[in-house]
């Protein structure tokens, strides 16, 4: 594998440019503006994941370069996928827990009118999902009881309390409080922060959507979209075409 990157490997000038005619028209999906929003910078060379070499087309200052013909045409099938199912009723849980993306993700998400995780992935969301349930109707409860001002006939420190229990749950909660079953899919922006949530996904049978930077094993996802997952404009611009596809068939 290491002679098969160093035959990859050219000078800086010679890396191969993703040209820039291609489109994923239904999508409006532009390779020259996913360029432009670093979609196709990946890993050093030495962290590539054997399965995504057939996405690379070259590198640059020990930078794998992500093919955005082979993003373009994986995205298409992504968003395809991800229209199908809100157009059937269906749930999409949207997760990203890095700390520069954490509001991007609330807003797109509350935008699209899906769940959401932007906070860390709390274990047994899927594969105990009647335990985790059952927590967040008790939060719903207290919640309830703050909004109609029953906390009052509690004591201070109750109070007090129940007022600590809604921040924390909140945190852990807030944006699957009213995800009443488990998703049809989820859709991943991080594949290695976010391993215990592609996991438990895995053995629930829940389909995965997932951006795959070069250091992550594409054959996780069911609908794999290779591109950079450390810039936030990277993630933004598949946000902003997710959100589109979304609000489109919401309409």
């Amino acid at each position: 594998m290491i002679e098969k990157i160093k035959e990859k490997k050219i000078k800086k000038e010679e890396v191969k440019k993703p040209k820039l005619t291609a489109k994923a028209e239904d999508f409006e999906i532009n390779i020259e503006e996913m360029a432009k929003a670093g979609v196709s910078f990946g890993h050093q060379t030495s962290r590539l994941h054997p399965k995504m070499e057939p996405y690379v087309c070259g590198i640059k200052n020990t930078t794998h370069i992500i093919d955005l013909e082979k993003t373009a045409e994986n995205f298409k099938k992504a968003l395809e996928y991800i229209q199908k199912i809100v157009s059937e009723g269906k749930v999409l849980l949207l997760v990203g827990t890095k700390i520069p993306i954490k509001e991007l993700v609330k807003k797109t998400a509350e935008e699209c009118g899906i769940p959401y995780v932007k906070e860390r992935w709390i274990g047994g969301t899927f594969t105990n999902f009647e335990t985790i349930k059952k927590r967040i109707e008790y939060y719903k409860e207290i919640e309830r009881k703050k909004v109609e001002g029953e906390l009052e006939k509690y004591t201070k420190k109750e109070r007090m309390e129940m007022e600590k229990e809604l921040i924390g749950f909140e945190t852990k909660f807030g944006g699957i409080k009213n995800m009443g079953k488990l998703p049809e899919a989820i859709f991943v922006l991080d594949m290695k922060k976010d391993n215990i949530a592609v996991k438990e996904a895995r053995i629930k049978g829940v389909k995965i959507v997932g951006i795959v930077d070069t250091n992550v094993d594409p054959g996780l996802a069911d609908f794999p979209i290779p591109a950079n997952d450390d810039s936030v404009n990277s993630i933004k611009y598949i946000l902003n075409k997710t959100k589109d596809a979304i609000i489109k068939v919401k309409k």
